[in-house]
């Protein structure tokens, strides 16, 4: 009986993977237009501005991934966006490492930190699970705070941007920000890949069926826990990339309103979407860039909006 039963859905769960792995058209064209409108942007809008977005849309695509295709709500992005910004500032500054080695080991204290709150989380629910990773994140922050290598509460300032791989001088505006264009799509292709792959697939069973997906065979805290370590991992590319390119890790980031903030940007371009993530991530952007004559009151109308 039970042969009977899982044949139909393992092959009914191949078969959309099959499907998913064939790039729609529209979303082809979209991604082309996206990179035609990355590539021309800096020459008519500020470039800063558009490496912050940059390195936030990373880190709302790689939260997205989590809450909108495997249906964990995590309050603790923060840590590794954070956590790896400080790492990758440390690297840079103290060690004297070269931009791509700071940032890849950013990128890999965010993966280390990620497995380890995923190991101890990932078998919670709901909102235990949002809470106990806030708890996380509320850890990092404390020991950001208080740890002598992080510079407490005036951070690391002062981050020297190097050459990227002994050829790209980053003091160049335009050079830095086409590296960090570089480094988001990257990233950006990862994540497609992952959600377009039997992996994605797999992640999506469990997130409509999870008692289904385990009586198919797969191991259900297995792929959650990889759900959870590769979004930590690229929200810690994100965050290196992010203090790399202004030269500052700050408690800014570690702070649990950033958690918010990426829930924010994935909320306003669409939950479980392609290319939404990336739209909320810049209009919460312009939005904090152009109305920061009003204080306090920009998180208001962030709210209406």
């Amino acid at each position: 009986m039970t042969a009977v039963t899982t044949k139909p859905g393992l092959a009914a769960l191949r078969a959309d993977a099959v499907t998913a792995s064939k790039i729609p058209a529209h979303q082809t064209v979209a991604f082309v237009v996206m990179v035609g409108l990355l590539i021309v942007a800096p020459f008519v809008i500020y470039p800063v501005f558009l490496m912050k977005a940059l390195c936030f849309a990373l880190f709302a695509c790689a939260f997205n991934l989590l809450i909108g295709y495997v249906g964990l709500l995590s309050f603790g992005h923060a840590a590794f966006l954070g956590g790896a910004g400080y790492a990758s500032a440390h690297s840079a500054k103290v060690w004297g490492w070269p931009p791509e080695a700071a940032i890849l080991f950013g990128t890999a204290a965010a993966a280390v930190l990620g497995l380890a709150i995923g190991a101890v989380t990932i078998r919670s629910r709901g909102i235990y699970f949002a809470n106990i990773t806030l708890a996380f994140a509320q850890m990092i922050f404390f020991v950001s705070l208080q740890a002598k290598f992080t510079g407490g509460e005036d951070g690391i300032q002062a981050v020297p941007r190097g050459t990227f791989l002994g050829l790209l001088d980053l003091r160049q505006m335009h050079v830095l920000y086409f590296v960090v264009l570089g480094i988001f799509l990257l990233g950006f292709l990862v994540i497609y890949r992952a959600i377009h792959s039997p992996f994605g697939q797999v992640l999506k069973a469990v997130r409509e069926n999870e008692p289904r997906a385990v009586s198919l065979g797969y191991h259900a805290e297995h792929y959650k826990l990889i759900a959870f370590v590769l979004p930590a991992t690229l929200s810690g590319l994100a965050g290196g990339t992010k203090a790399i390119v202004f030269q500052l890790a700050s408690l800014t980031d570690v702070h649990w309103t950033m958690s918010g903030e990426v829930v924010l940007m994935t909320l306003l371009g669409g939950l479980g979407t392609v290319f939404g993530p990336v739209v909320g991530a810049f209009i919460l952007m312009a939005l904090e860039n152009y109305l920061a004559q009003l204080g306090a009151w920009v998180t208001i109308v962030q709210g209406a909006i």
